[in-house]
């Protein structure tokens, strides 16, 4: 079981916790949604729960909760720059298939 991050989404990641003045890495996970069934998220936070899983790349922690980690196994976060767009994206070797919008997943 893993969950791995780029150099460049720990860069972006380690820039904003640094702006922000706090916190201790990003938790991810997955919620159900959008016409496939499933939709990632993410978020900020300057705590650990007690029921986190932690992986740590590049010096940031990737927090998820145990019911999300049957979804994200094996995912990569990136962060990209395409023209005028940049945002994370989610390589996750379970994904089966994509909505045509991109806001869900399903596995």
């Amino acid at each position: 079981m893993a969950i791995t991050l780029t150099e460049a989404a720990a860069k972006h990641v380690n820039r904003y916790l640094s702006r922000r003045g706090k916190g201790v890495g990003v938790r991810l996970g997955v919620k159900t949604t959008g016409c496939s069934g499933l939709a990632y998220k993410l978020e900020y936070v300057d705590e650990v729960d007690d029921n986190d899983l932690v992986f740590e790349n590049h010096g940031i922690k990737l927090l998820i909760d145990p019911k999300s980690m049957a979804y994200l196994d094996g995912t990569e976060l990136d962060f990209v720059r395409e023209g005028l767009s940049e945002g994370f994206r989610f390589n996750n070797p379970n994904e089966r298939d994509r909505c045509g919008c991109g806001e869900s997943f399903r596995i």
